[in-house]
């Protein structure tokens, strides 16, 4: 799924490779994994349960039903009248679970333990029907497991979200994967301060392995696609879930789809991934065909649009309503300039259209320093103190403060339409 920027924040310019690129944001999708999973279910990466015999018993009855298309809760038993019943030693405690599936007393404490991270009852029952197996790992040792990302980086808010999306990392021992994890993150030059962030955004990759699949496909980046290793850290920590997708499938997907559709080479598209590497995520479908196709209907013809997308692959992840579309009309009914100007300036398409074309175009006709005819876009583009010393001839900081006025002005109006 592809994740628009429709808010008016100022674009983030990083260099990746050597060329200049304007990075739209974090587009954050949801942690999936194409159904691709490397955990395992050995002592390497798992705490097996403690179960009686009796349990082993009932929970082989429980997979042989699953098997066998028949569906029961796990953990429940049937009393003499056939209705599933279970222990009510945590039903008032945990009354939306026990509605769900028998709470086994031995959970107690690690539910007590999640529920002081923040976690809800409504995450527990994703947690449980996404893998069960988790409740029955230690209190202690859930501590000493999350304990350790923690201190690796990882903010106590984000424990929720982490575990409703991969519980079985509660599994996971400190020495034999959690630290191998965050030690490969750390030789991808990611700092400290980042480690924590990327598997917040994508808990996934300690679900992967180090040798056989992570390893693999950082290569793939540098090799393949031409990535550069001193790039590889700023690329994972915008994009996380590069890291646990088949990339090598995802790069040939879009590079037969823009060979097709814009005339593309393969160096064009190895172009555009290095500068926004979140491209490789984005839906054909529903995120890029509809923005080609808008860069088309205002007069861009194919080899117009591949150069304002090897310039700026950007402009895939905006929104069409929220950003693209507002800043075009501005250009034509404001700025009075065309297409042409576009094509010749695409770095505009990246640009706030609140805080940065309308406050400095606004500047100079305040000033009457704005030229008769089309406004000069370029004027746009350099940073506040290279627009003011080269187009306004005035302070920054009486720039700065028209702007501000100006928001605060376009706020008011806003907020009395609402009203």
């Amino acid at each position: 799924a592809l994740n628009v920027h429709d808010s008016d924040e100022e674009v983030v310019v990083q260099d990746f490779g050597g060329v200049n690129g304007v990075v739209a944001g974090d587009d954050e999708d949801e942690d999936e994994d194409d159904g691709i999973r490397w955990f395992l279910d050995d002592d390497e990466f798992a705490e097996p349960a403690n179960l009686t015999r009796s349990q082993q018993r009932s929970k082989l009855l429980a997979a042989t039903l699953l098997n066998s298309g028949t569906l029961i809760i796990l953990g429940t038993e049937a009393d003499g009248q056939g209705k599933m019943g279970g222990n009510t030693g945590g039903k008032k405690k945990y009354s939306q679970l026990s509605e769900e599936f028998r709470v086994d007393t031995r959970w107690i404490r690690l539910l007590d333990y999640l529920t002081t991270l923040g976690m809800k009852e409504s995450d527990l029952i994703k947690m449980y029907k996404k893998h069960a197996n988790a409740f029955y790992v230690r209190a202690y040792s859930a501590r000493e497991r999350l304990e350790y990302l923690l201190n690796a980086g990882v903010k106590q808010k984000d424990i929720r979200r982490i575990l409703s999306r991969e519980p079985q990392i509660l599994e996971y021992r400190v020495e034999s994967n959690l630290k191998s994890h965050v030690a490969f993150l750390a030789d991808l030059g990611i700092p400290d301060s980042k480690i924590g962030q990327v598997i917040a955004v994508a808990p996934s990759i300690l679900s992967h392995s180090v040798e056989n699949y992570l390893k693999p496909t950082v290569t793939y980046l540098i090799e393949e696609i031409g990535i550069k290793e001193s790039d590889l850290a700023k690329v994972v920590t915008l994009s996380p879930h590069i890291l646990v997708r088949r990339v090598d499938f995802l790069f040939y997907d879009l590079y037969d789809f823009l060979a097709e559709e814009v005339g593309a080479s393969r160096e064009n598209v190895v172009k555009m991934v290095r500068k926004h590497p979140q491209l490789l995520q984005y839906s054909i479908e529903v995120g890029l065909l509809p923005r080609i196709n808008f860069l088309r209907s205002i007069g861009m013809d194919n080899s117009e649009i591949l150069k304002v997308l090897t310039s700026i692959p950007q402009v895939l992840s905006l929104s069409l309503e929220g950003n693209l579309k507002p800043k075009y009309l501005y250009l034509v009914n404001e700025l009075h300039n065309d297409v042409q100007s576009l094509i010749k300036y695409p770095t505009y398409l990246s640009l706030s259209l609140n805080q940065r074309i309308c406050p400095r175009h606004r500047y100079l006709v305040f000033l009457n320093k704005a030229p008769k005819g089309p406004f000069p876009v370029n004027s746009l583009l350099p940073s506040d103190e290279r627009f003011c010393q080269g187009w306004a001839r005035t302070s920054v900081d009486k720039y700065l403060a028209f702007r501000q006025n100006l928001m605060l002005e376009d706020f008011a109006k806003e907020y009395e339409k609402k009203g």
